[in-house]
């Protein structure tokens, strides 16, 4: 019977016998509870599916089967079990729907929902998600014809928040040790978190005064060296002989989370309000930026992936490019110049 119930469905359930290039009969719900539309969907896809075997018609894809297919496709991304997490979320919207039945007003729809429970930000996580499976869809795979234009709210330039050489200065003494350490650390090189939290000496070649963050530890999906300054060095010496393996421990064991009571009793103590461990990072590109490093060289530096991720920094230190600004003054020598006093010399 081409038309049945299910047990632990409320839906009438679609059978068909496979056409080519399937290994099986499909097994699809019609997505109604009602007889009459579910005989209407069957008659539908029946037709379809002989368009598709008789005269080589694409064949109607799912976003389930899109879904499956992206995340078979992205297995290598770091990031993988939250795109699995919005696709749950996304379910109520996009389950049982086909991929061209995903179109502008079922996103917009999906929008409005999603910015009731987050932030713009975080709506664009889910957006960007939805388009990318979208152009797949139609660039790679060649299941639609067109994909609908995803858009994406307009975004900040982020948060930043960095500390004075002494608002640090007042952490630094508040904080134990082991954190004092880590932050130091943190400063110097620019690195995330988990990046020092997880520093291993097999990562560091004192000698050489280096260090390296493997591609599939770093943020960006690329290799990052870490040149060691003199402060870097420094910490790294004192961590000597503590532990066999990790190069940060507390009481002789791995540290697992920095963020701890610690961590913001400290900060309380030291006066410091509103900030993060990541803004340590902020921190270690604005003094960079203050002593005149240039935005490739602080891009290489902070292992950034784009130049326009370190031109958020620009603002901090304009002073640096009054170098820049002067090297004009010597055309300019020949021109009769106003005083103060509205007189030319």
């Amino acid at each position: 019977m081409s038309l049945y119930r299910r047990k632990d469905s409320p839906y009438w359930w679609i059978k068909l016998p496979a056409i080519r290039g399937e290994r099986g009969p499909l097994q699809a719900s019609s997505g109604t509870a009602n007889k009459r539309k579910a005989q209407q969907v069957h008659d539908q896809l029946k037709a379809q599916r002989w368009e598709q075997d008789k005269l080589g018609a694409k064949p109607r894809r799912t976003w389930h089967e899109a879904t499956v297919k992206f995340i078979e496709e992205t297995a290598h991304k770091r990031s993988q079990s939250k795109d699995i997490a919005i696709l749950r979320w996304l379910d109520p919207w996009t389950g049982g729907k086909y991929l061209d039945e995903v179109d502008r007003a079922l996103i917009d729809e999906i929008k409005a929902a999603r910015l009731k429970v987050g932030s713009e930000s975080t709506a664009n996580r889910y957006l960007a998600l939805i388009r990318s499976i979208l152009r797949k869809a139609w660039h790679e795979w060649e299941w639609l014809d067109r994909a609908p234009k995803v858009t994406l709210y307009r975004e900040n330039t982020g948060r930043i928040r960095s500390l004075t050489r002494t608002e640090f200065d007042r952490l630094y003494a508040e904080l134990p040790s082991h954190l004092a350490a880590m932050a130091l650390f943190s400063v110097a090189t620019g690195l995330r978190q988990a990046n020092v939290r997880d520093l291993q000496w097999a990562q560091v070649d004192l000698e050489r005064r280096h260090a390296w963050i493997e591609a599939a530890q770093h943020k960006n999906g690329k290799p990052h060296a870490v040149p060691l300054n003199a402060t870097a060095m420094g910490v790294l010496m004192q961590q000597l002989g503590q532990h066999e393996k990790n190069v940060f421990v507390y009481a002789g064991k791995p540290i697992a989370n920095v963020s701890t009571k610690a961590w913001w009793l400290a900060l309380e103590r030291a006066g410091i309000k509103d900030f993060r461990w990541h803004d340590l990072r902020h921190t270690f590109a604005t003094w960079h930026r203050q002593a005149g490093t240039p935005t490739h060289e602080l891009r290489h530096l902070g292992g950034w992936k784009t130049l326009a991720m370190v031109e958020r920094y620009a603002h901090v230190a304009p002073e640096g490019l009054q170098v820049a600004a002067d090297r004009l003054d010597n055309l300019f020598q020949s021109y009769a110049l106003a005083t103060p006093e509205g007189k030319r010399n």
